[in-house]
């Protein structure tokens, strides 16, 4: 068995802390869905530096999850078998996400309806009640099990089989596949976002995203079989990464512009065949590609040494994931609502804080013999 990639388990960690900043941001003043915020999305300056941020977040970070997801899926199933990878996918996705839909979610929304005077408990009666199931972020737990059950699925009928299996490395495919790619995933985004524009749920997906999400995740899959992210270099990625320069400035170009066109914040960059929706779809990807190369090479460099304390912050980084809307929640309400600060200076100390509590409520839970195996 080779040895571990250490560096992947590194930018898991990195991941889900900017998934907590991502949310803060929420809070603060930048564009999406959660559970609670003090500052409505403004043209301000802290305003548009926050949205900007969450827009950055939103083109590749949960799509960088999934690629690491898919890049361990097909060791992971021919080490096991059908029925033990399904059982541990279970496990490891669905227990969470029922614990989540159940507890936390209802614990999230009640620690906002008390914060706000409405009471607790008649938040979880009002939602048990009502069979309200909330995902939140563990809307990624539920795709991957879907993606998961798909790859078994079609790696039965159609694959190798699991007895026949292994690497056999490839060259990485040129700049014209991966411009093609980004094209291709852009087309498909804003095709799926003509009839469910960004911000609408479906069974609790945004599908309006699933594009790059689907495509990454095969891609992981890919990666591995091939090997190529031990191939990644500077030189086979070098366009995507300086490309960021235009690609990702490209952006705050295009508010300001639609700003001035249509007024602050009537702009449609969610859905339609706007050009502003049309712009959006395709700067994801483009994004995407540079970001997701520019940590992946960083970190195979740099952050691919063993180290104590990266080991105890990556083991404990899926059950942080899981646990910070609660968290999170109650230091932006009941810990800080009452400080009179900058928007962007209570952003950087609510995701501070946040950050180190929930790394530190989550090492008790990895210890638990019976959750360990789930978190």
């Amino acid at each position: 068995m080779p040895p571990r990639e250490l560096y992947i388990d590194r930018l898991r960690v990195v991941m889900t802390a900017l998934v907590i900043l991502h949310h803060t941001s929420i809070v603060y003043g930048a564009i999406g869905g959660w559970f609670w915020r003090e500052i409505n999305p403004s043209s301000t300056p802290a305003g548009r530096l926050l949205i900007l941020f969450c827009t950055t977040n939103q083109a590749y970070f949960m799509g960088f999850f999934f690629l690491l997801a898919g890049y361990f899926t097909p060791l992971s199933l021919e080490r096991k078998g059908y029925a033990r990878f399904l059982v541990d996918r279970f496990l490891r996705l669905g227990i969470p996400l029922l614990a989540f839909g159940l507890l936390l979610g209802p614990l999230t929304a009640a620690i906002v309806t008390a914060f706000e005077g409405h009471g607790f408990w008649p938040t979880f009666a009002y939602l048990w009640n009502h069979k309200e199931f909330i995902n939140g972020p563990l809307w990624f737990a539920q795709a991957l099990l879907i993606f998961s059950l798909a790859y078994c699925a079609w790696r039965k009928l159609f694959g190798s089989p699991l007895t026949q299996s292994g690497r056999t490395p490839n060259p990485i495919p040129n700049n014209l596949w991966w411009l093609l790619g980004a094209l291709a995933v852009g087309a498909f985004a804003l095709l799926i976002r003509q009839w469910v524009p960004v911000g609408v749920n479906v069974i609790g997906l945004q599908l309006g995203y699933f594009s790059s999400y689907i495509f990454l995740f095969v891609l992981g899959i890919a990666a591995w079989r091939y090997n190529w992210l031990q191939q990644l270099s500077w030189q086979n990625s070098r366009w995507w990464i300086l490309g960021l320069i235009l690609t990702w400035t490209s952006m705050p170009a295009a508010i300001i512009v639609a700003a001035a066109l249509n007024g602050p914040g009537k702009s449609n960059f969610s859905g339609g065949l706007s050009w502003t929706a049309i712009f959006y779809a395709f700067w994801e990807p483009f994004v995407a590609w540079g970001l997701i190369a520019a940590w992946l090479l960083l970190f195979r460099k740099y952050f691919n040494q063993p180290s104590g304390t990266w080991t105890w912050l990556s083991r404990r980084a899926y059950a942080v994931y899981i646990i910070h809307p609660p968290i999170l929640v109650a230091i932006t309400t009941f810990l800080l609502h009452s400080w009179a600060a900058p928007a962007l200076i209570k952003f950087a100390s609510a995701g501070s804080i946040a950050i180190v509590a929930c790394w530190l409520l989550s090492d008790p839970l990895v210890r638990l013999p019976g959750l360990r195996r789930i978190v």
